[in-house]
């Protein structure tokens, strides 16, 4: 087994944070994205679609997509439980994994690929109008969030979960997409906090 890995970026951090959380370690394949490493035969082979992480198993089987590749690894291994334990916790880890990922790590994503001068190679075309709106979109969502962290630990209750990851990864992504987030949000910034405290934070 090993994985191919994107440094900084945020999908295969995620899947790192994921396995520090879990004590898994698993052989590390790095991948150069700024030199557009993950466009060589070698990754396109593994995934047409040119994107990181990639997992291989042992026998060949190919495994892409950031949520996907975690689910294994719980599957394997389910202590500590990362996507919830019963079916009511199970379903809100679910809920706010997905709402985490399409209004706040999707949007952060946006903004910094259609108006980082990075990414004018990456994203084409690349259209700045739609990365300022999702700016606003950011602090929208950030804002129903931080009425919900006024009642709770972490993204879907009182547990750590998969979707913290999510929004670590997110959040710290706000600034290289040059979005700041606003003081009064003080739920939010308490959240992150406590989420970039964690030793899995470093992975």
């Amino acid at each position: 087994m090993r994985l191919f890995d994107g440094g900084k970026a945020p999908n295969p951090r995620r899947v790192r944070v994921f396995l520090a959380e879990k004590g898994i370690e698993v052989p590390i394949v790095s991948v150069d994205m700024a030199a557009m490493g993950h466009r060589d035969v070698e990754i396109t082979q593994r995934n047409p679609l040119q994107r990181l992480p990639v997992l291989e198993l042992d026998d060949g089987t190919i495994l892409t997509e950031t949520i996907a590749i975690c689910r294994y690894f719980e599957e394997l291994h389910p202590e500590p439980p990362l996507f919830g334990t019963g079916a009511l916790e199970r379903a809100l880890v679910e809920m706010w994994q997905r709402r985490l990922e399409l209004n706040l790590f999707l949007a952060v994503g946006s903004a910094f690929r259609h108006i980082h001068p990075a990414m004018k190679e990456w994203e084409v075309p690349q259209i700045p109008e739609w990365g300022e709106a999702n700016k606003s979109k950011v602090i929208d969502f950030l804002g129903m969030l931080d009425t919900e962290l006024a009642n709770r630990q972490f993204a879907a209750g009182d547990t750590f979960s998969v979707a913290d990851i999510t929004g670590l990864a997110a959040l710290d992504f706000m600034k290289p997409a040059r979005i700041a987030l606003p003081d009064h949000l003080s739920n939010v910034r308490r959240w992150h906090d406590e989420l970039r405290s964690r030793p899995s934070a470093n992975a």
